[in-house]
């Protein structure tokens, strides 16, 4: 399909999957840039695996095509493909030694015994796992087996690694620890990465972009930042983290920006857009203050602190509007405190540049 060690650049085009009557994937089209971090991310049932599966040749798309490097490979079987496969359960051999599963896809394409200790040597020390070259999977930890998984994958210098949520049976700790691992391998390697997770967090750590799924179509494909900062749509905004809604009324275009009624207060939404009449405000409490009073020219409206978690560094204060919808802001632990004690109103901030327009009602 390509040249070994050379990342593979991937077109989906009108890619759609039906098991009888259920519609899994439908109409994806999505190029996959040479040596990309690409993460697919949704919620369960939302098409992202069945698409990892049909790009592994382990599943036939029922329509479009798929190109890899220019080349057809919508029928080819999944043996003559050049990718690596993580698995969600890891997938070693049993009765296999640490050494005998990396070496394993280099025996099956018939490398030369040379070439095969030297490969297994490298992605030993590459993965951390000096030492532990005699053991069987059953002797090592999950992060080990999850190295070894790693290192049997990328042996054979696929074009493209995929990567079946991996890390959804390790702890918080060790989870964190294999995401950093994983981003030094994909810029080490050069590797082309598409991994699935439902984990947003995960996804904004590791991805160079995002591809957001949600009933087997994908909604939005961007940057980290661009997807967190300027979803496309309701669904993706709520789905990445917390976000407040506000209705607003009377959205319009003046002096190059838009604006619009917020609670009684006319609030500006920065950047021009499609959406007018009535609208949803969309704002991140990191990107919200707490003050205690605002002028005409900011944004602001009224509200009532009603309740706190403590998280450490900050404190989430929950607060509702004079109008009654339901706000949540991320501040300092002092700030908060004074919220609470003060028993009055205080005034929620934000930059316009910070809020999102989306139309009203939309998922």
């Amino acid at each position: 399909m390509h040249q070994p060690g050379r990342a593979a650049e991937i077109k989906a085009i009108g890619i759609g999957k039906s098991f009888g009557s259920f519609r899994a994937l439908d109409d994806l089209t999505l190029d996959i840039g040479r040596g990309e971090f690409l993460t697919l991310l949704g919620p369960s049932g939302s098409g992202k695996t069945t698409f990892l599966m049909i790009l592994a040749g382990f599943l036939p798309p029922s329509d479009g095509r798929l190109l890899s490097d220019g080349v057809d490979i919508t029928r080819q079987p999944a043996e003559l493909r050049s990718s690596g496969m993580v698995f969600q359960g890891y997938a070693l051999f049993p009765h296999m030694t640490v050494e005998a599963n990396i070496a394993f896809p280099l025996k099956v394409r018939k490398r030369s015994a040379a070439d095969i200790r030297q490969r297994v040597g490298e992605m030993i020390e590459r993965v951390g796992l000096k030492g532990h070259e005699r053991k069987l999977p059953s002797q090592l930890s999950g992060g080990q087996q999850q190295r070894v998984a790693l290192a049997r994958a990328l042996v054979f210098e696929p074009g493209v690694l995929l990567l079946d949520e991996p890390f959804s049976a390790l702890d918080k700790g060790l989870r964190g620890q294999m995401q950093a691992e994983m981003k030094r391998l994909h810029e080490e390697t050069g590797t082309t990465f598409v991994f699935v997770t439902h984990d947003q967090s995960e996804a904004l750590a590791l991805s160079s972009r995002i591809a957001i799924f949600n009933h087997g179509k994908l909604l939005q494909v961007g940057a980290p930042e661009e997807v967190y900062d300027r979803p496309a749509n309701r669904f993706v905004a709520e789905f990445l983290g917390e976000i407040n809604m506000l209705p607003l009324t009377g959205v319009r275009q003046e002096n190059g920006s838009m604006v619009g009624v917020c609670e009684d207060r006319t609030v500006r939404i920065g950047a021009g857009s499609g959406v007018s009449g009535d609208a949803l405000l969309a704002v991140r409490p990191e990107y919200m203050s707490i003050a205690r009073e605002a002028s005409p020219q900011q944004n602001g409206i009224a509200a009532t602190a009603t309740a706190s978690t403590y998280l450490g560094a900050a404190t989430k204060l929950d607060l509702e509007t004079q109008h009654g919808a339901k706000v949540t802001v991320s501040v300092p632990n002092e700030v908060a405190a004074s919220a609470l004690n003060g028993g009055n109103a205080v005034w929620l901030t934000w930059p316009s540049d910070k809020g999102i327009l989306l139309p009203a009602g939309g998922r």
